[in-house]
């Protein structure tokens, strides 16, 4: 396997403003490190631990102490697979979901508000919108008690 299959080139994007919609849940100081080809974020805190931003889920979770100690956790147990969703990506290649520049996949409904994790509920998107839709979104949903029920009415 290689790692960079399963992850987006950086270079080009203007991350400050393409994470401009995450700033309520990102910390204010981080070094962006990896971002797989959903766009879940692995950022490395000035400590030296890694963090992820699953943007599927709208969460911020610490993974590892440093970057070492990443590069050992991401070969035990499932965590490629969890991290890099190495099984959703292949699914997605095998049907013609090519990525193109600025380009990642995404969720139609996001697994926060039900969408499953599978190739039917998944789509190419461009990064700044992908990114902007799901930090509203789970901007608005944060504070939520899982299991209810939600509507949201769309402005012009």
């Amino acid at each position: 396997m290689d790692i960079n299959d399963y992850l987006l080139a950086q270079d080009g994007i203007d991350w400050n403003d393409v994470l401009s919609d995450w700033t309520w849940l990102l910390p204010k100081e981080f070094t962006l490190w990896l971002v797989n080809r959903f766009g879940d974020l692995f950022i490395t805190l000035p400590d030296g631990s890694i963090q992820m931003l699953d943007l599927g889920a709208g969460t911020l979770e610490t993974l590892a102490d440093s970057q070492d100690s990443f590069c050992d956790l991401i070969d035990q147990d499932d965590n490629d697979k969890d991290w890099l969703m190495i099984p959703l990506v292949d699914e997605c290649m095998a049907n013609g979901l090519v990525l193109g520049n600025s380009q990642c996949y995404s969720y139609k409904l996001a697994p926060a508000l039900g969408g499953e994790y599978n190739f039917e509920n998944t789509e190419v998107c461009d990064i700044s919108v992908h990114y902007s839709i799901f930090g509203q979104v789970h901007k608005q949903i944060k504070d939520v008690p899982d299991g209810t029920t939600v509507s949201f009415k769309i402005k012009d």
